[in-house]
């Protein structure tokens, strides 16, 4: 009876989700409820944990409760620690959940919301969750190894050094672009460059308090720092309202480019417990509170749908992402769908904590659905915005006053053949209802994922406080970008700290001040350089970058998948990993890796080729160098005529408009470049992968996996833990927040110093906690803690 029960829920599910995909796809009139979406994107989260994702685990990676994990063999306290798997499901959800999920869903609803959320949901269940599930048991499999290492390994060296270049590669293009859309998103604003900028005094404070105050009480620490960012949304307005401090705070967005170069560089060198651990612990908590606000506003408001389901642009003309909907729409959404900076954390602190191999599914396969969710509702909010506004605000303009920039947004959308939608009132009147100067140019997609979110959270509230609503999104959205930028760069510093350590040892030691400096000026130039680039770019920065990031982020996916792909063919061709079903697996299981990968490189390299040798100016790096030589001897002779008979004035612009063509010239030379170097990296790790496929298919080449040796558990282990109650879910939400904090890391180094003492009783109690030793002792303990803690990725895209 119950399996009869249960087998009819399922088909009402997936009739429920045909429907919603159906109705999305046929709808005609002007608007639809997104409740039609969120019905579509749980069907299919759902169906897909419970059919494919248990298919795989147990047909393709045979998971085995009875095979120990690394933290069973190897715990030790602080590496590699038994964790409770909603715990370490929590902990790594927060850690794969970053900006990107919600920038790239905005950027890309120019082309509608059904292209959008087709491949969102499509691209989750079939190939992004897939991934991290892959990845994440293959670490498990071989003592919690990093990406890097498992495909040095499974392939070669050759493979591993492209892996390491990748990751370098994508590191240095998303912090440049994350710092582009904070740079758009604050210049001019001064309520929002307050607020935002408030939090380094308060990441500060906290940093001390920690430090010298309450050493290691990160939860007391950070509900203090929430407070503190609640009231300086509050104190921004007043900010807003006075003229003189509004003045000083509304920074132009060269001048604010500079400004986050110089956090960045600052932040990495400085100690880690000082800035960047109190602002990762601040954005760790804001952010998790926030997404599940979002999901409870817009499950309460359920907002029509006011972006047509197909627009024009999908045919490339798009003024905010141009090139057509194939590739463009599946390299602007990356981390919604599929990203491979997730590898870097399935295979890093989160197999290092799961007790059980079939808890890799609902970590690896349920948090990445959990992740599509939040892309979900990006796309919502954005494409329930008046459309005038979201082309107000994302497609570069010019002029002296709303009007004039009104005018030159409509005739951009005139040219691109779509009619005059953006009015200069409905724009002012947005920007006063939000307390903003002006919302034009707000290029990047995190003002209109804010406006978005103010929208619903306005509508929870009965239509109040529309202005704090959009400045607290502004704020969200800001600091855990700026977390991502100092912690990243804190990572590609140690990742260059190992690469120039083989030039010239010195420079590889981390805890040198020169080398320090040197290895952060290093990486901060690199990004620095192409956040600069964006900033001056006319087409507002994003329309290159962000393709950028997208191709690297899914070469990154396509390693990971290669890797995926090469141990399962291992696994179906060698008779320790066949087991008992030997006769049964195939090497065709690799296809669920495979297709993903296809599809992938389709994409990518579409891409990459289009960035480079599209003939559109708009598209093509190169087109769009040959249009700037094109206009540079009109530009040599407005200066011949400005010498010859004009003002001072007059020639100085002339000057500087040709010497902006010169640095935007070089710029799209140097992106053609980049984006070229990208498809060799990409081009090479498949012609290693396929080579390898060969000749293990043709067994010319044994299948031999590089799987730690074994240790299996007695019979108990696989006993299934009692179901969840309320007061055991309380428990293991008290539980998470310890952790994320990393409280608990805390008390179990604690705990093993105090058990690895040997000292007499009288001795023991002098170094407990309340005397000076025990506290020096926690001290010690907390900074040690916390620079272990964030030399590996700790948040990503």
């Amino acid at each position: 009876m119950k399996k009869t029960a249960a087998s009819l829920l399922w088909v009402l599910l997936a009739i429920a989700g045909a429907w919603a995909y159906v109705t999305l796809a046929l709808h005609k009139g002007e608007r639809i409820n997104s409740a039609y979406i969120l019905v579509a994107a749980l069907c299919s989260y759902a169906i897909g944990y419970r059919f494919y994702s248990k298919w795989i685990a147990a047909r393709v990676l045979m998971l085995n409760d009875r095979r120990a994990t690394p933290c069973e063999v190897h715990d030790d306290g602080k590496d590699f620690v038994r964790t409770d798997k909603w715990i370490v499901f929590g902990q790594h959800f927060a850690a794969i959940s970053g900006p990107g999920p919600l920038v790239g869903p905005v950027l890309a609803s120019q082309f509608g919301y059904l292209p959008g959320t087709l491949w969102i949901l499509i691209g989750v269940v079939l190939g992004g969750a897939v991934q991290d599930f892959v990845v994440l048991f293959c670490s498990l499999r071989r003592d919690g190894k990093s990406l890097g290492q498992m495909v040095k390994e499974e392939l070669n060296g050759v493979a591993g050094f492209i892996a390491l270049v990748a990751i370098l590669a994508i590191i240095v293009i998303l912090l440049a672009v994350l710092a582009l859309v904070v740079v758009k998103t604050l210049a001019e604003s001064p309520w929002g460059l307050f607020t935002v900028g408030s939090t380094i005094p308060i990441a500060l404070f906290m940093g001390c308090y920690l430090r010298y105050g309450r050493v290691g009480k990160v939860r007391e620490a950070s509900a203090i720092g929430v407070v503190c960012l609640l009231l300086a949304v509050w104190g921004g307005k007043l900010i807003h309202q006075s003229p003189a401090l509004a003045h000083v705070f509304g920074l132009r967005d060269i001048t604010l480019a500079w400004a986050i170069i110089i956090y960045g560089f600052a932040a990495s060198v400085l100690p880690v417990w000082l800035l960047l651990a109190p602002r990762g612990y601040l954005s760790t908590f804001m952010k998790l509170g926030t997404i599940f606000a979002l999901a409870f506003g817009i499950f309460m408001v359920l907002p029509d749908l006011r972006m047509p389901a197909v627009s024009k642009f999908v045919d490339g003309t798009g003024l905010i992402i141009a090139g057509k909907v194939f590739p463009f729409c599946f390299i602007t959404i990356a981390c919604g769908s599929i990203s491979g900076f997730h590898t870097l954390i399935a295979s890093g602190t989160t197999p290092k904590m799961l007790t059980r191999e079939s808890y890799a599914r609902s970590v690896g396969y349920g948090a990445m659905c959990l992740e599509s969710l939040v892309a979900i509702m990006a796309l919502v909010a954005a494409c329930t915005m008046d459309p005038g506004i979201y082309y107000g605000m994302n497609v570069p303009s010019a002029g002296a006053d709303s009007a004039a920039r009104a005018a030159t947004v409509n005739a951009r959308l005139q040219a691109a053949g779509s009619g005059p939608v953006v009015s200069a009132a409905a724009m002012d009147h947005m920007a006063a209802t939000v307390n903003e100067k002006t919302l034009f140019g707000r290029v990047g997609g995190a003002a209109t994922l804010a406006a978005g979110m103010a929208n619903i959270f306005s509508g929870v509230t009965g239509g109040r406080w529309l202005d704090l609503w959009y400045h607290f999104a502004i704020m969200f959205e800001a600091l855990f970008i700026l977390t991502t930028i100092d912690a990243g760069t804190r990572v590609g510093r140690y990742l260059l700290h190992d690469f120039l350590g083989n030039l010239w040892a010195p420079l590889g030691d981390t805890k040198n001040l020169s080398a320090n400096m040197f290895a952060s000026g290093l990486l901060v130039a690199g990004w620095g350089y192409f956040l600069i680039q964006g900033v001056r770019d006319p087409h507002g920065g994003v329309n290159s970058l962000w393709p950028l990031f997208g191709i690297a982020n899914q070469m990154l996916a396509a390693i990971g998948l290669c890797l995926g792909t090469t141990v399962i063919l291992k696994m179906t061709l060698s008779a320790k990993g066949q087991g008992s079903a030997a006769g049964s697996r195939r090497p065709a299981l690799a296809l669920i890796t495979l297709v993903p990968l296809v599809w992938l490189l389709a994409v990518t390299v579409t891409a990459g080729v289009q960035k480079i040798w599209h003939p559109d100016p708009l598209i093509g790096f190169l087109a769009q160098a040959r249009s700037l030589d094109e206009k540079l001897p009109a530009l040599e002779e407005a200066i011949t005529a400005a010498r010859a008979g004009g003002t001072a004035d007059e020639l100085a612009a002339a000057e500087a408009a040709r010497n902006t063509n010169r640095v935007l010239h070089f710029n799209n030379m140097l992106d053609a470049a980049v984006a070229g170097a990208f498809l060799a990296l990409v081009a090479m790790i498949v012609v290693v992968s396929v080579r390898e496929w060969g000749l293990l298919l043709a067994r010319r080449k044994a299948a031999a996996l590089r799987e730690t040796e074994a240790v299996w558990l007695p019979d108990y282990s696989v006993a299934e833990a009692r179901p969840l109650r309320l007061a055991g879910l309380l428990a293991l939400t008290f539980a998470l927040g310890k952790e994320l904090s990393g409280e608990a890391q805390l008390e179990r180094e604690q705990q093993a110093v105090l058990e690895c003492r040997c000292c007499e009783p009288g001795e023991a109690r002098a170094s407990g906690r309340g005397s000076p030793e025990g506290r020096r002792s926690r001290q010690a303990l907390y900074l040690q803690m916390t620079e272990q803690r964030h030399k590996g990725p700790t948040h990503c895209c």
